[in-house]
């Protein structure tokens, strides 16, 4: 029996892989990554130049993306079935002594498309999560600003929420990260503007990878937003005040 071994790749940059990935990757035999069909994979591009030769690549491309409605049953069905045959694939080779490698942008159990093979596989073979960096986190160290001081609360938010739920979470949280943006955007400037915080908001695109950029979402173009982006509203809280007396 072999093993599924996970590997964060962390939020970009293939410097920011974590030793123990790095030695996973290098070593690997047979390669699983995630792709939409006819690109060649955002993880796969991170790992460029890795691989070793000869190394069996197995590209996971979705049946669907952004086609249909994330939360309609047509989508959920197709992903669903998606991920059961892939996850019946990769048994197979593991179950022929084979170590697969599953490449995982950011940190596999975050957000990730890797948790659904997990919740599939982990009772069926060994399965190992190598743990990376999420892209959250190298987006706020690009943006070159602490995230969070003292007590401050930090609340993750998706874009895809509708925008009366965006705004309910956004009125409570002392910092804000807010992922899947793309095309819901204009609702989560909406949002902002609503509770009062788009001039503090900032938008990070492709953070810590070739093309990065970091500009005042108030400034941006609500159709100017690639998919790698995350928006970052950075915590005011409490801190010792410069030159405050003993």
């Amino acid at each position: 029996m072999g093993r599924i071994i996970c590997a964060g790749l962390g939020p970009g940059d293939p410097d920011l892989i974590s030793v123990r990935a790095d030695r996973a990757i290098r070593s690997a035999r047979h390669v699983a990554f995630f792709r939409k069909a006819g690109r060649p994979g955002q993880a796969r591009r991170i790992v460029a130049g890795m691989l070793p030769e000869g190394a069996q690549e197995y590209p996971m491309e979705y049946p669907v993306t952004t086609e249909l409605p994330f939360d309609s049953p047509a989508y959920i069905r197709i992903l669903a079935a998606f991920y059961d045959d892939w996850a019946m694939r990769l048994e197979q080779l593991v179950t022929t002594g084979a170590d697969v490698v599953v490449l995982c942008e950011g940190d596999p159990l975050f957000y990730g498309s890797f948790m659904h093979l997990f919740t599939r596989l982990k009772d069926r073979v060994p399965v190992e999560v190598i743990p990376g960096i999420p892209g959250m986190v190298g987006c706020w160290n690009a943006s070159g600003t602490p995230m969070t001081w003292g007590d401050d609360v930090l609340t993750v938010l998706m874009g895809t929420l509708p925008e009366a739920e965006l705004i309910r979470h956004m009125q409570g949280a002392d910092a804000l990260a807010i992922m899947k943006t793309g095309r819901n955007l204009p609702r989560v400037r909406q949002a902002l503007a609503a509770v009062g915080r788009l001039d503090q908001a900032w938008l990070v695109e492709r953070g810590t990878m070739p093309g990065q950029r970091i500009a005042r979402l108030a400034e941006v173009d609500a159709a100017d937003c690639p998919y790698f982006a995350i928006v970052l509203v950075h915590g005011q809280g409490r801190r010792p005040v410069t030159g405050a007396p003993e």
